[in-house]
């Protein structure tokens, strides 16, 4: 495990204004600290975060060129013209080309949709499809989580005469592809007040500006796909703060009760059809399942299941991707031990501050989930290149304080294409290149982000005492869901406890530990701490953080306290 810094967020709260803010919401001081620690102070704020209210969605055409878009859109209907929806095939992508199909369908659109192989063409638009698109007859390509780097593409498009709509959420850069419209909240020139939709959401927002410019109600078209909606908003972990909140939380009311065809059969055939649905379960066991049909074989698949009207269609193909799920846990398992024993077998590796490796014929849909899987365990930034003849396809995965896609826009002149975000990114080279590229960016990490910025640091809601760990109080702090990225779940410090058991579980990959303070005891869960057992021993004085959890079994309700971090008592 890698030793991390503990921050302390709610001990510079005032005791007042946590007073003030509890009495007024009537809501636990646990809670109030909790707010406060993420700057949610001011009581409109608080309590749009509370209610999650489609209030607080802001209006379409906000978001410029949306309406630009959907008159393009309605014309097209108008005129009978053919449209092809432009997907990727992640989650994101896929929940994306799913929704705006069904919507367009609905509406009477001469519609299909075009699905890049992730193996053969890799991510966004290029030109060998664009041309078969405009032999099969297409005049409008609507991109959806993709095109917003493609300048040469579009331009390319104009040529043979393929009019092109871009919805994207992509960091922008500085050239602006010469689309007909171009929906996209990052664009400098868009005053859309909130920049950071996924895929699906912009692509949504489209959905609703076209409804309301073709004067339909647009509430009507928001419950339809809000459930999907939330489903890519999740797995593309984006920021679940501002419309992302308010997505994920009215898509998690509907979801147990979908009328998504494909989304219910998931649920079925992954075994929580009958369990509560939250982000983590759609992060952990619903997203995995869509995105094999990408990473392992078609996601034009995962399309097909999530807009058929047919049961026994959604039904068969969700019982597919189940062994297509399991087929990417056994290729993710090779890659990530092959990957490890790089690292491990060569001291050089572990003195870089970007983890850079790169091995001939790697899986190209799984090596993002393995280079998650590295960062994890090391902390630090890493790109997982598969090569094959000469070029190299990479993924890559960051830790906050080091923005990838800037990282890679530095080491521009060495990459055929690179895209993404601060946090996760894709980039093309040639294979003699990985070398110098490894060098660049590690230089680039050098003069960017000192060794304290490189060490992994654990912020912590508050530290409580061992008699506030009940089932009362986990279930108060649900109302703070759903939590992810920007709005995490709360860690809490149990402080100066002694430990009274420790064992390991599951073959030595997890680990439960006893603790004691003032007369009670508590029981804690640390998924994939097998390790903690040899580093501890009964009677030790520890330092516990920990997230406070309900675990329902057989109708009842128990707390479960899940580990983070434990370290020897400061004291």
């Amino acid at each position: 495990m890698v030793n991390k810094r503990w921050i302390f967020l709610g001990r510079d709260a005032e005791p007042g204004t946590v007073l003030q803010i509890a009495n007024e919401f009537g809501i636990p001081s646990m809670l109030a600290t909790i707010l406060l620690n993420r700057s949610i102070a001011d009581s409109e704020k608080i309590r749009a975060y509370l209610n999650k209210s489609i209030g607080g969605v802001h209006h379409p055409f906000e978001l410029k060129d949306a309406k630009k878009a959907a008159g393009r859109i309605l014309e097209a209907i108008g005129k009978s013209e053919k449209i092809v929806i432009y997907g990727d095939y992640d989650v994101d992508g896929i929940t994306s080309t799913a929704i705006l199909y069904q919507f367009l369908c609905s509406v009477g659109a001469d519609v299909s949709y075009y699905i890049p192989s992730r193996s053969d063409e890799g991510y966004g638009i290029n030109i060998l499809a664009l041309q078969k698109l405009k032999k099969q007859g297409a005049s409008l390509i609507i991109t959806v989580d993709c095109g917003i780097t493609a300048t040469g593409e579009v331009t390319f498009a104009k040529s043979i005469g393929l009019d092109i709509i871009i919805t994207d959420h992509h960091t922008c850069k500085e050239d602006i592809p010469q689309a007909c419209a171009v929906v996209n909240p990052k664009q400098p020139d868009c005053g859309y007040p909130f920049k950071d939709l996924a895929g699906v959401g912009v692509t949504f927002k489209l959905i609703l500006a076209t409804a309301l410019e073709a004067g339909k109600r647009a509430k009507d078209y928001f419950d339809k796909y809000i459930d999907m909606v939330a489903v890519g908003t999740i797995a593309d972990v984006v920021p679940l703060t501002d419309e992302n909140r308010i997505f994920v939380a009215n898509g998690m009311k509907n979801i147990k009760f979908t009328e998504n065809k494909g989304l219910r059969a998931l649920l079925f055939t992954s075994g929580i059809s009958d369990k509560p649905i939250n982000a983590g379960i759609i992060s952990f066991i619903i997203a995995p399942r869509i995105n094999a049909a990408g990473r392992i074989g078609d996601a034009s698949t995962a399309v097909e299941l999530l807009s058929t009207d047919s049961n026994d269609r959604a039904m068969e193909i969700a019982l597919s991707l189940e062994e297509e799920n399991r087929k990417r846990q056994l290729t993710e398992q090779g890659i990530l031990k092959e990957a490890l024993e790089m690292v491990e077998g060569n001291s050089e590796f572990l003195k870089k501050k970007v983890l850079v490796l790169a091995r001939e014929d790697w899986h190209h849909g799984v090596i993002g989930i393995v280079a998650s899987r590295i960062v994890e365990r090391y902390a630090k930034p890493a790109i997982l290149i598969s090569t094959t003849d000469g070029n190299g396809k990479g993924s890559g995965r960051s830790i906050k304080g080091f923005n990838l896609f800037e990282a890679l826009s530095a080491c521009s002149d060495l990459l055929m294409k690179y895209g993404g975000h601060e946090l996760a990114a894709g980039l093309g080279l040639k294979t003699d290149d990985i070398a110098e590229f490894d060098k660049r960016i590690n230089a680039y990490a050098d003069a960017v982000v000192s060794e304290e910025d490189m060490q992994p640091s654990l912020r912590l809601d508050a530290s409580v005492n061992i008699y506030d760990l009940t089932v009362e109080n986990a279930e108060k702090i649900k109302i703070l869901e759903p939590f992810g990225m920007g709005n995490p779940q709360p860690v809490f410090a149990l402080l100066n406890a002694r430990l009274i058991a420790v064992r390991t579980i599951s073959e030595g990959r997890h680990c439960k530990l006893t603790l004691a303070q003032n007369g009670k005891y508590v029981e804690m869960i640390g998924f994939g701490m097998g390790e903690l057992a040899g580093r501890f021993v009964v009677g030790d004085m520890v330092d516990a953080a920990f997230c406070m959890d309900i675990n329902s079994y057989r109708e009842g309700k128990y707390l479960q306290l899940i580990l983070k971090d434990v370290r020897f008592s400061l004291r």
